[in-house]
């Protein structure tokens, strides 16, 4: 084997060169000469054979196919680059952790996370980045920039990724499968906090009340009630509230938008668990049952009041004398008989009551409506009161 004689030498730097042509062109690095033009877009390169490489992103010429799987590549670097993947030869070694890559310039990138460095820093807010589209990506939350657009809804995102998410709405593609119940996601993330819930992991802990929570976004959230932060403003009354589906909710006070509708009645709603019980009257359901004499209800509300008809638990003190009640209603109306407060007033005379439902059986003497009637004799009164009362007759006459 022949070592090939190194001649020419530079006289900027030392370096020696087997060819005067070789030297020639090195030299240019130190001049900065670059001869060669291209005559589509007049950048200018140092080498012919560079100019011919850049000439290839014009006319989109790719002459190195890969045999595997027939991609073609403008550099036969990046041929060989590629080749890699199908014959899974990573020559370049960390050597912290012993974790190869089939390039070095991923490795580069690999060995920053042992360095901590971060040579790409944002001139706007300072932060620094391992990887240069990293930065590139963050500077457009700065500019608001979103150059990646969904065909369909002309909606845009600053990342091609999330693009690629929401176009997932569009198609119903739902790519992450859990592998225990077999539901379905679309992104993995979604599909990583799901898992949780059959293992029971929770690894996001508040340092403040030691809660814990499977999703590091909902613990962003609780901890606001620590903080007493409230980052979503009403924009028509401007008060503030925690969470942003709080604001959603708020806001329709505002709108009067009632989005949620009941397909049996029509009946529209502000809220979704609002409707959800209203169906419940068409549906029959009772999912509240109580576990003492197996009563059924609509509401959890309405259990935990019935419930006190057992515990005999009576919460609601009257100020005034004392007098307890089950339910914070029934103490309000009990107050009117202190305060001689009557709020209901019959449309047609003008009379007033303390209750609703005794203005309701007032307003039958005007309409004449008698809604109970007697299985005896058929006779018909406009007061369940008044109907047991008069039963009484037909029981006396039975006993005699």
């Amino acid at each position: 084997m022949h070592t090939e004689k190194k001649s020419y030498e530079c006289p900027d730097c030392g370096k020696c060169f087997s060819g005067n042509s070789k030297l020639v062109i090195h030299q240019r690095t130190h001049t900065g000469e670059k001869p060669f033009e291209c005559p589509d877009c007049g950048n200018s390169f140092s080498q012919n054979s560079h100019l011919m490489v850049h000439q290839r992103t014009h006319t989109g010429e790719k002459p190195f196919e890969c045999p595997d799987c027939g991609k073609c590549f403008s550099l036969n670097s990046n041929l060989v680059k590629h080749q890699r993947i199908h014959t899974g030869y990573k020559p370049f070694e960390c050597t912290d952790c012993g974790k190869t890559f089939c390039q070095n310039s991923n490795l580069v990138k690999h060995q920053r996370t042992h360095t901590g460095f971060k040579p790409f820093q944002c001139s706007d807010c300072g932060k620094c980045f391992t990887i240069k589209y990293q930065l590139m990506s963050h500077q457009r939350s700065h500019t608001g920039e979103k150059p990646f657009e969904c065909a369909l809804c002309r909606k845009s995102f600053s990342q091609n990724y999330q693009l690629v998410i929401h176009q997932r709405a569009h198609t119903g593609e739902k790519p992450f499968e859990c592998a225990l119940c077999g539901k379905s996601f679309r992104q993995n993330s979604q599909l990583v906090v799901h898992q949780r819930t059959h293992i029971g992991e929770k690894p996001y802990d508040c340092p403040v009340c030691g809660k814990s929570f499977s999703d590091n976004s909902n613990l962003v959230k609780h901890k606001r009630i620590h903080t007493g932060e409230k980052s979503y403003q009403c924009q028509y009354c401007e008060e503030s509230f925690i969470k942003k589906f709080q604001l959603t909710s708020h806001q329709r006070t505002h709108t009067g938008d009632k989005p949620f509708e009941c397909p049996y009645c029509g009946k529209s709603f502000s809220h979704n668990f609002r409707l959800v019980i209203h169906q419940r009257i068409h549906t029959g359901e009772k999912p509240f049952e109580c576990p003492v004499c197996g009563k059924r209800f609509i509401k959890n509300y309405y259990l935990m009041i019935h419930q006190r008809t057992h515990t005999g638990e009576k919460p609601f003190e009257c100020p005034d004398c004392e007098k307890r009640f089950s339910q914070t209603s029934s103490l309000v109306t009990h107050q009117r008989t202190h305060t001689g407060e009557k709020p209901y007033e019959c449309p047609v005379c003008s009379k007033c009551f303390s209750q609703n439902s005794n203005m309701v059986i007032h307003q039958r003497t005007h309409t004449g409506e008698k809604l109970f009637e007697c299985p005896d004799c058929e006779k018909t009164f406009n007061q369940n009161s008044s109907l047991v009362t008069h039963q009484k007759t037909h029981t006396r006459e039975k006993l005699y």
